[in-house]
């Protein structure tokens, strides 16, 4: 079947093809008879993707969809090994082959460039429009890339929608998509679906015959984020692009193209990890001195008590509406839950500095609090002004004593015009009182009104507020913005995003077990995120009686997603009293590396389980972390990635038998012992469990004396 298909392919118009370097991945294009440019991929001969059609389609404009002719088809090869800021390894390959395909519609006298990068992991395209009398300023009414499956596939998905990404995954057939969808699809504050079969990217699929597919997109620069609309009929996915205020889809000056459209394929789960696409798509580093002010960051925060209804962001409940500049709070009583006050923020400055950590976020330091949300409200913070009971001055006296960096928090209320309007000011006060990494956030519905988290507009305010950052050296973690699409190798001083379900929904009714292990496979893809793990107290009513969420994990797996769930920004996201009752288990979050040499993917299959390796930058320290979702999962370790001839201690943290992350999240195991190259090991899960291992290196004999090999 497959080769019939390729035939006719062929015989409906002269085929050009390209196949990654190992010649595993083979990627076909042609014009179709009315001149519709058309292709397909294949992995092992196994098709990826059917033919599918490529086009756009224009507003008052002739559309770039058919009556297309080759003018050119030229190949080429690129390999480079570049190294990232910060990263997952030490050394990225950069190994594609190239089509370029330089198309003309004679009818319009206009040119649309095609280009294919095929790599053994997969292909990145995108449409590229050269500078041309003809087609200078264009308006897209919509994108019309296909992606035809070629069977009823298995999907890890999320509902399409333009403004948030904070839902549950759904594991499906695609063809049950849309009578899942209204079930999949729960309240956010801001939230526009499109379609009863739209879903989300990096979308997450397995084929009945053992090949895992993902489709993203990377350098989603000055353009409208994209969505897949499912034909479930034929099982054709389309892109679909998020409209602005006006409902246009994308204003474009020649010369300029598209963000990349990316199709990730391998027999074997743990290459969709381990691939590289996303970031190798993007432009190389743009910060000349990125290296000398951007680090990793491990940070606790005023964060978690608030978010478990336990303190609250406002100083006072006695308001109702706040006009900044006019309201005066010195005459207003406390409630005697501001969390952000200055002598419990000293305390988890004392705590950090104990702790070797790096910073401390607090949120609700500033004005405004108490009307800042759902009003649509233009003026609703202006990034300067401190509640009565917040010093910041001393703040910063005292953090810098402490050798401790503070994190700022700008929460927009989505009032972007007005955040624009202050982001010099804000980032200048950041500077002149200690702070050099910011913590953002867009709740709610996007003012200018009637533009969405995801359009073109608002994706050049999320770069705009990242390069603004870099002229102060500051380094940003956007929270409800687009999610990510390898942006943080041009900019790396974008070292965090949400933008998917975090931790906090767990204060919230919870999220599904099996989210951690699906993460990693979807929106982990494009970068890293913030996800904020480490609770340890997982029973929200130990915070907040009227709270009866429960963290849908053990304390063992907590530990785990600092291996599981990369990012050079790390919280330990429990309060300090809650740590202190288990100081033994918080040791691996004190230890655990931010920025790695190397990467190992053990084992992995969406919904069920990862286990991955990382050795943690210029050392011969190793950590290992393993997350399962409701099966658990049991694990029979080889540790041949260590190096020979020499002996590590390892200290396993690891579920207890009776462990289960509903009945007894809190029981866990610590044994300590040695480790070679040649020392295997099995670990065992348990639902909703994990395991976390740190391996260093012995460096003095005295250092291993009592201890066994495990």
């Amino acid at each position: 079947m497959l080769s019939a298909i390729c035939l006719l392919f062929a015989l409906a118009g002269k085929a050009e093809g390209v196949s990654s370097p190992s010649g595993q991945v083979k990627l076909d294009f042609e014009l179709s008879k009315n001149g519709t440019p058309t292709y397909l991929v294949e992995y092992k001969g196994k098709f990826v993707i059917k033919p599918s059609t490529l086009g756009l389609e224009l507003k008052n404009a002739n559309n770039l969809l058919d009556g297309f002719e080759v003018l050119k088809a030229s190949t080429s090869t690129f390999d480079e090994t570049w190294q990232p800021v910060w990263g997952e390894t030490k050394d990225i390959r950069n190994h594609y082959n190239e089509l370029l395909v330089e198309l003309k519609q004679p009818a319009t006298d206009r040119y649309m460039n095609l280009r294919f990068r095929v790599y053994d992991d997969g292909v990145g395209f995108r449409y590229e429009f050269p500078q041309q009398k003809n087609l200078v300023y264009f308006v897209i009414k919509d994108e019309h890339t296909q992606f035809a499956m070629a069977g009823d596939h298995t999907a890890w998905w999320i509902p399409g929608d333009y403004d948030t990404q904070e839902y549950d995954y759904t594991e499906s057939k695609l063809s049950e998509i849309r009578g899942l969808m209204q079930g999949a699809i729960t309240d956010n504050a801001s939230q526009n679906q499109f379609s009863p079969t739209g879903v989300q990217t990096a979308l997450m699929m397995k084929t009945d015959d053992g090949l895992y597919i993902n489709l993203h997109e990377a350098a989603l620069i000055d353009y409208s984020c994209m969505h897949l609309n499912l034909d479930d009929k034929n099982m054709i996915f389309e892109s679909w692009l998020t409209p602005d205020a006006k409902g246009d889809k994308g204003y474009m000056q020649t010369p300029c193209n598209s963000p990349w459209r990316t199709i990730i394929v391998s027999d074997d789960a743990r290459n969709i990890l381990a691939s590289r696409i996303t970031l190798n798509l993007n432009e190389p580093c743009k910060i000349a001195d990125a290296a000398s002010w951007i680090k990793p960051v491990k940070y606790i925060g005023v964060w978690w008590d608030m978010i478990t209804g336990k303190g609250s962001w406002a100083y006072t409940d006695e308001l109702t509406s706040v006009k900044l500049g006019v309201t005066d709070y010195s005459k207003t009583k406390p409630n005697g839950k501001h969390s952000a006050n200055t002598a419990n923020v000293k305390r988890y400055i004392d705590f950090a500095a104990a702790n070797g950590f790096d910073a401390v976020l607090v949120e609700g330091w500033n004005e405004g609090w108490e009307d800042w949300f759902g009003n649509s409200k233009d003026y609703v913070f202006d990034f300067l002004t401190a509640y009565p009971d917040f010093d910041v001055q001393e703040i910063h006296r005292y953090a810098a004593s402490k050798g401790i960096k503070m994190m700022m928090h700008h929460e927009t209320s989505a009032s972007v015009r007005n955040y624009e309007r202050h982001l010099d000011k804000a980032y200048q006060f950041m500077v002149d009182n200690g702070y050099n990494s910011v913590k953002s956030g867009y709740v709610g519905n996007i003012i200018p009104r009637g533009e969405h988290h995801y359009g073109q507009w608002m994706n050049n305010h999320y770069l705009y507020a990242v390069k603004k950052a870099a002229d102060y050296k500051i380094m940003v973690n956007a929270h409800e913005a687009t999610r990510p699409t390898g942006i943080c190798r041009t900019y790396p001083n974008l070292i965090g995003n949400e933008s998917a379900r975090g931790t906090e929904y767990e204060s919230f009714g919870g999220n599904k077990v099996y989210h951690t292990t699906i993460l990693p496979f979807t929106r982990l893809v494009g970068g890293p995120m913030d996800y904020t793990p480490g609770i340890f107290e997982t029973h929200c009513n130990q915070m907040n009686p009227a709270n009866n969420s429960q963290v849908r994990s053990t304390i063992a797996r907590q530990l785990a997603l600092y291996v599981t769930m990369y990012s050079p920004l790390q919280m330990a996201a429990d309060i300090p009293e809650n740590y202190e009752r288990f100081m033994d288990a918080f040791q691996f979050i004190k230890d655990v590396a931010l920025d790695w040499d190397k990467t190992i993917y053990l084992e992995a299959e969406p919904g069920e389980y990862i286990t991955i390796a990382r050795k943690a930058k210029d050392t011969d320290d190793w950590y290992v972390g393993c997350t399962a979702g409701e099966n658990g999962h049991t694990s029979k370790l080889v540790f041949d990635f260590l190096t020979p001839g020499k002996q590590y201690i390892a200290t396993v943290y690891a579920d207890a038998k009776d462990a289960d992350w509903k009945e007894n999240p809190q029981a866990y195991t610590i044994k300590k012992g040695i480790l070679t190259n040649k020392s295997k090991l099995n670990l065992h899960a348990a639902n909703g469990g994990g395991y976390a291992i740190s391996i260093k290196e012995v460096k003095d004999k005295s250092e291993a004396k009592g201890l066994k090999r495990l």
